[in-house]
């Protein structure tokens, strides 16, 4: 008797060995490690960039990933959370941008993966085209540097201004201009404001993202950025986070050919895929 009880205690004990090398497992007896999907959060822009991500939320989830969007009022603060790590990631900004903020702050960030571009454009409720365009016609642009620059090149592309050579930086603002046929003024205005200036001014270079918030057709400017524009919109992490296995699993998701066709048929060519 004493035997039998001697191997059933051993039989009992292996047991609880052999479970304890399988792992802990929780009340419903799936495995801790698979039932806790690991929380990725990014900060974003709210047009576009979170209407992409959230397309991409499902997929990730299946991988287990639970991609959390965070949107601010102010986007200028997404580097700030990025910096103080209150958010893993942010996908609202585009590389000349990114550099400029980066050289005066003294961010350590790198670029994550390129998702898209949105075609800036020179957008007016005045006029239909640049011949209507009047003498001392009044032009807003952006007035951070990086768009401003982006916004200047482009008025220059199309014939109404042109600037001095040897600009570097992806820096320029209308003091830059060495020929202006039109006499053209120039008002800088924040970006974000770009779109409630259109009945004041007699046009604006204005960023795609807020057209689409301001429920503008993008097809309705004047003339746009061609869309191998420089300027793609990426995903950008702090320094040795872009080997991550959850940010390599949202790069996939991002980058993938579902996204593109989401792209097509939803933003109709005002946001095209940078991949």
């Amino acid at each position: 008797m004493k035997k039998v009880l001697s191997l059933a205690i051993v039989a009992l004990v292996s047991m609880g060995i052999l479970a304890g090398c399988g792992g802990k497992t929780s009340s419903s007896g799936i495995p801790a490690s698979a039932s806790a999907p690991k929380t990725l959060k990014v900060g974003a822009a709210n047009v576009p960039h979170a209407e992409i991500l959230n397309f991409v939320k499902p997929k990730l989830q299946q991988q287990g990933v639970n991609l959390e969007v965070i949107v601010l009022d102010d986007e200028v603060q997404l580097n700030p959370a990025l910096a103080d790590k209150q958010i893993d990631a942010n996908y609202f900004q585009h590389v000349p941008y990114l550099n400029a903020v980066s050289k005066e702050k003294g961010y350590a960030f790198t670029v994550a993966s390129k998702i898209h571009v949105e075609p800036i454009g020179l957008y007016s409720k005045k006029h239909t085209s640049i011949a209507q365009l009047p003498e001392k016609a009044v032009i807003a642009v952006p007035n951070n540097p990086s768009n401003e620059y982006r916004a200047l090149v482009l008025l220059q592309k199309n014939g109404l201004i042109k600037l001095k050579e040897g600009l570097a930086d992806y820096q320029a603002t209308p003091r830059d201009i060495i020929d202006n046929p039109k006499q053209l003024k120039f008002v800088e205005v924040d970006a974000a404001q770009l779109t409630r200036t259109l009945p004041d001014v007699d046009g604006a270079v204005i960023n795609t993202n807020f057209v689409l918030e301001a429920k503008i057709d993008p097809n309705s400017a004047l003339f746009r950025e061609d869309a191998d524009s420089p300027y793609a919109n990426v995903l950008v992490v702090r320094k040795g986070d872009e080997t991550r296995d959850d940010i390599q699993k949202l790069n996939a998701a991002l980058q993938s050919s579902e996204v593109k066709q989401f792209l097509k048929d939803k933003y109709k060519g005002a946001v095209v895929p940078a991949f």
